[in-house]
Formats: structure tokens, C-alpha cells, sequence
């Protein structure tokens, strides 16, 4: 981002604002829902007074949301309308091609399917309640929430660690019984073959010869 930019703050309709992947973690949506529900009226308050959703001005002032999309959904099933957005940038003077490039080059687009594929920018859902649910995201989510990686700020964390769990663990094994599969991935997110995501907490083994 450059240096000159600022960030301002406004309030958008929910339903207006455009996401920036094309998944979401649909376990984790029901427990903000959960948790939102056992709030407190002040207590919600609070926390939409507290929770800004980082944005970016797009081409024809679209607003596009970098971060959040599980609470925008959350809070959008729970018949909340309007959220306020921090904007980060103002990139709306950009052409298509040119903007979604700008995205990527700031890690602020994660154009992959629930099968952990690249899809065209295209096919980015416009609002978040086009979501896709991927299973893996959410025992990712599960997996930070349990301890088994450290919270991490770089951008879609939670999806490279979605996408390391894919070949170890099978959809129906989240699917039947999820709590078994947490465990299973907290086993895989002590192992030196995860060392290079970020958040991880595991302990790298020396090579026999550098111990001598």
C-alpha cells in the first residue's frame, strides 16, 4: 500500500459488499452465529461498534472485504444489515484485469474452490451468502481455535492450512465426525512437514549428522 494512502471508515449494507475467496469454513459461521446469540444486546453493540471490515474500493465503487467473511455471514444470517468498513485503499479509478492483479500482488484475493483449486477471478462470488462451504476451512478454523497453530495476520492463513490437511484427512472423516478429525490434524500440525505455514508451533528435528 502506499505510504500517502489513509484509511477512512464508512457503513455498508452487508449484502453490498463483495468477497474476496470463494469459500467459507460453514462450522465456523454457525459457531459465530452461537456466540452471537448468546450476547447481549449491549454486548452486539459493542462488538459491531468494534469489528470494522477491512475493504477495498473497487472498479464502479465496489466495496470488496478482505477479511471477516465468516462474521459477515454469521451476522448477515442473524439479520444484521449494516457493518462498518475500514478502507484500506481506494482502487475503484482500475479496470478489471488491472485491479484483481493489484489484489493478488497484496495478498487481498484467494481466488481457490473447496477442492483447494485456482479458479478464475470470475467465478468470486458477488455477495457472501454465495459462499461455498469447504469443510477443510473449517477444521482449520477448529484447529487455531484448539491451539495447534499460533493466530497468524498474514492473509488467508487459514486456507494453506485448509490446504495441508486436505490430502491427510477425507472429507468424510470431517463430515461423520469432526471432533476425530481435530484430532487427527492437531497430530499434523506438530510435524516438521507443516513448518512452513504460518503459525506453527511444532519443533524442528536436527539431521543426525548436524547432533554430532
Amino acid at each position: 500500500m502506499s505510504p500517502t494512502t489513509h484509511h477512512h471508515f464508512v457503513e455498508a449494507k452487508l449484502l453490498d459488499l463483495h468477497p474476496t475467496q470463494m469459500t467459507a469454513g460453514l462450522a465456523e459461521v454457525a459457531q459465530k452465529r452461537r456466540e452471537w446469540a448468546g450476547l447481549s444486546k449491549k454486548n452486539r453493540k459493542e462488538l459491531l461498534a468494534s469489528h470494522w471490515f477491512p475493504a477495498v474500493l473497487g472498479p464502479r465503487c465496489r466495496s470488496y472485504i478482505v477479511d471477516h467473511h465468516h462474521l459477515g455471514l454469521a451476522l448477515h444470517e442473524e439479520g444484521v444489515e449494516r457493518v462498518k468498513l475500514m478502507v484500506l485503499d481506494d482502487l475503484s479509478y482500475l479496470g478489471e484485469t488491472i485491479f484483481w492483479r493489484v489484489m493478488e500482488q497484496r495478498n487481498w484475493v484467494h481466488p481457490f474452490d473447496a477442492t483447494g483449486k485456482r479458479r478464475p477471478y470470475t467465478d468470486i462470488p458477488t455477495r457472501i451468502t454465495a459462499l461455498v462451504d469447504d469443510p477443510y476451512r473449517s477444521l482449520a478454523g477448529m484447529l487455531r481455535n484448539a491451539g495447534g497453530f499460533a493466530k497468524d495476520t498474514s492473509p488467508f492463513a487459514e486456507f494453506l492450512w485448509a490446504d495441508y490437511l486436505r490430502p491427510h484427512i477425507t472429507r468424510a472423516q470431517i463430515r461423520k465426525a469432526i471432533d476425530v478429525a481435530l484430532r487427527e490434524a492437531q497430530g499434523l500440525a506438530k510435524s516438521p512437514l507443516a513448518r512452513y505455514l504460518p503459525g506453527w508451533s511444532g519443533v524442528t528435528v536436527a539431521p543426525a549428522a548436524a547432533r554430532q
